[in-house]
């Protein structure tokens, strides 16, 4: 059964906030009318869900009326079918609906891709992380901004991040948060023989102004030639900014932008990111003692995820999900990958007995 009681109460709060955010305080406060949004944003589905069941029920109880007159009988026996079938579609909607929320799943997401165990050959692997998350960002239509680039010599990526904006785009990529293992032959060995590495994948929600506050007297700055490859012109300035936190020692560097302010403020915004991941795990973590760890040390026995290229296949551990089409997916071919893992989350919900607050507000995350 619907909690009809919570979707009333989440209608109610629509209303309310549609009221809030046309009012004149709201409206000359940024940061309180964006909270607002956010909180309209997440429970609209919900609402406009209700409202088709709403309508489609009316519509079962006046054909159900209508058996009865001899003018309108055939019809409405040929249209509750369809109408129940919509109903009880529309129920199982509005359950995953009502699942617990993660407030973070409709943020942009800073991701942060470092070469694992391996050598060179788990920085090759680090950038083709990197390509087949923004392959799929690009059939999401999803914009991708790299903050910062460490380059490995003998190519691929030491250390890679970057900023990804579009729609929902947390609620997708927090699957990929992991320590991902790849086995192929590298192109170095004479042998034929396959290799074994490692690369790991943070996935961090980009947080705003308003979710972290950091004091410029909690910052040391630091400038520096920014390092890279070949002699190129990046090497000639000093726009490399190193920003640490003094209060947690977390260190940021930012040396893709020839601009020591665009370097600054890319680095700000991994800064944030990661305070924000930060506080949140510690809130998490007074919830929950197993709460586990989303990249480790990059050891092998951590995995996420396999690579098999000689089999062309992968291998998802935490569901047991096996899929033949590797050349697809490090192309960027994703949604098969994530839907089962996002279908496998919701079941555990469901299995759970979550549902939504009593007060139809924001919905409290379960990890």
């Amino acid at each position: 059964m619907l909690p009809i009681a919570k979707l009333e109460a989440v209608q109610r709060r629509f209303q309310e906030l549609e009221h809030l955010m046309c009012s004149p305080a709201v409206l000359s406060a940024p940061a309180e009318l964006q909270r607002l949004n956010r909180e309209r944003t997440e429970i609209e589905p919900v609402v406009a869900a209700f409202a088709r069941l709403r309508d489609v029920e009316r519509r079962i109880a006046e054909d159900r009326e209508a058996l009865s007159d001899p003018d309108l009988s055939e019809l409405a026996q040929a249209e509750l079918p369809e109408l129940e079938l919509e109903r009880e579609r529309l129920a199982g909607e509005l359950e995953l609906l009502l699942l617990p929320k993660d407030p973070n799943d409709a943020r942009n997401t800073v991701i942060e891709i470092r070469s694992g165990e391996g050598g060179e050959e788990a920085a090759l692997f680090a950038a083709d992380l990197f390509r087949m998350l923004c392959r799929y960002a690009e059939t999401k239509r999803w914009k991708v901004e790299v903050l910062n680039v460490s380059e490995a010599s003998a190519g691929g990526y030491k250390e890679v991040a970057a900023l990804i904006s579009g729609q929902d785009v947390y609620s997708h990529l927090r699957y990929e948060g992991g320590v991902h293992r790849v086995q192929r032959v590298p192109s170095t060995e004479t042998q034929g023989r396959i290799h074994t590495s490692t690369a790991t994948v943070a996935v961090l929600p980009e947080a705003d102004d308003v979710d972290v506050h950091i004091d410029d007297k909690d910052l040391e700055i630091s400038i520096a030639a920014s390092g890279g490859p070949g002699g190129q012109g990046v090497n000639t300035t000093n726009s490399a900014v190193q920003i640490k936190h003094l209060p947690t020692g977390m260190i940021v560097k930012c040396q893709d932008e020839r601009s020591q302010l665009k370097n600054k403020a890319k680095a700000m915004k991994v800064l944030r990111s990661r305070l924000l991941e930060l506080e949140q795990r510690r809130q998490e973590e007074v919830q929950s003692a197993e709460r586990r760890t989303m990249v480790g040390t990059g050891e092998r026995a951590q995995k996420v995820r396999t690579y098999n290229f000689p089999q062309n296949r992968v291998t998802d551990h935490r569901i047991g999900l096996t899929l033949h089409k590797l050349d697809k997916i490090m192309e960027g071919d994703l949604d098969e990958l994530i839907g089962a893992l996002r279908t496998h989350r919701q079941a555990e919900l469901l299995r759970r007995g979550g549902g939504a607050g009593p007060d139809g507000g924001a919905l409290e995350h379960a990890t």
